[in-house]
């Protein structure tokens, strides 16, 4: 009997020290400081349209269940607007090309240099 509360009054310390350990009551000056989360290191940069090495190089941060969402919110909002004014962009250049067409040369545009006229 007395073999068994010495063990029990052990487990209690022991369970006690490593409570105040992780709370805080240990070495130091209190619990463990905060550690600021961790960021995306290489952002897209904001100075110039996103191309491909921009996306093949961007790496997110992993977080206790996965990746940041804020993180990856913001790169895909970004990607989806340079997608959008890239669309219209195109959207525009090609009705611009429609208008520059002309029924005379069959719905064509030619990119040949036209050949020089021979000066005598």
């Amino acid at each position: 009997m007395v073999m068994f509360l010495f063990l029990v009054i052990a487990l209690a310390v022991v369970v006690a020290a490593v409570t105040l350990a992780v709370v805080g009551g240990g070495e130091g000056t209190g619990p463990l400081p905060e550690v600021a989360p961790e960021r995306l290191h290489d952002p897209l940069p904001p100075d110039r349209p996103v191309d491909r090495s921009d996306i093949d190089h961007l790496r997110f941060p992993l977080a206790v269940r996965g990746y940041r969402m804020a993180d990856v919110d913001d790169a895909l909002n970004r990607v989806a607007a340079e997608l959008a004014e890239r669309d219209a962009r195109i959207a525009d250049l090609e009705s611009a090309l429609a208008g520059a067409r002309t029924p005379a040369d069959g719905g064509h545009v030619s990119m040949e240099k036209p050949a020089p006229e021979d000066q005598q």
